[in-house]
């Protein structure tokens, strides 16, 4: 292990517990709703995989962190140690979320040779990380028609916001991450592609989000929409 993964993991776990301690306390001070500081959490959490993809140059060093907190969160969620982001009606939603990254990079990301396909599981992380946060958010202020999925009510304006925040978030970073430094054996496409990828992509983020039950949406978006972005490369 380098001194630069060590200096990565020491950064992850801090990063992570500072994320909880400081949304716990700003959340209790400026009475935010519990969905709120947990939308931020899972925001702040989701980022960190940039972060993962700079300090580590070995796959199984790099996904530890995740993997760690799939324990981690399952524990503090049967605890209820974070009211801000677990309370008696949560779902293990943030459990499912650090599973499908740990998944995602152990398959997926391969930072020293051969193919990396990290663009397409950091995108698939992406449309969860902002497209689920924001649909949630404005979806459940400001939506007023919904519609509902296999008993899960859901509001038009939210999945509106999914498919455009997702849309986004995946054309960023299959702009930005293939070819560069933090992928270098990823595979650079032309912006048409790019374009192409990311509207069929962010509607099958769209799809995976609304027909996903209570929580288990942390699970089907991301895979179901690194699986389409693999398919659409092959």
């Amino acid at each position: 292990m380098s001194a630069k993964e060590v200096l990565g993991l020491l950064l992850s776990y801090g990063y992570a517990f500072a994320l909880l301690i400081v949304m716990e306390a700003l959340g209790k001070k400026r009475a935010w709703p519990q969905r709120v500081t947990r939308k931020l959490i899972h925001i702040g959490a989701g980022m960190w995989v940039w972060g993962i993809l700079y300090f580590f140059n070995q796959r199984l060093w790099g996904i530890l962190p995740f993997a760690t907190f799939i324990v981690l969160n399952y524990w503090f969620y049967r605890r209820q140690t974070f009211s801000q982001m677990d309370d008696e009606a949560s779902t293990p939603g943030t459990v499912y979320f650090a599973i499908s990254i740990t998944v995602l990079f152990f398959f997926l990301w391969r930072p020293q040779g051969v193919i990396d396909y990290a663009p397409q599981a950091v995108a698939g992380i992406m449309a969860m990380t902002w497209g689920d946060a924001f649909a949630s958010l404005l979806g459940q202020s400001c939506g007023k028609k919904g519609y509902r999925v296999f008993g899960h009510r859901r509001t038009w304006l939210g999945s509106a916001v999914m498919f455009f925040v997702s849309f986004a978030a995946i054309g960023l970073t299959l702009w930005l991450l293939p070819g560069s430094l933090l992928s270098r054996y990823s595979v650079a496409m032309a912006s048409a592609t790019i374009l192409k990828q990311a509207l069929i992509a962010a509607a099958a983020a769209t799809v995976a989000e609304a027909c996903a039950p209570a929580g288990t949406d942390n699970l089907t978006v991301p895979l179901f929409t690194s699986a389409c972005l693999l398919l659409l490369q092959a």
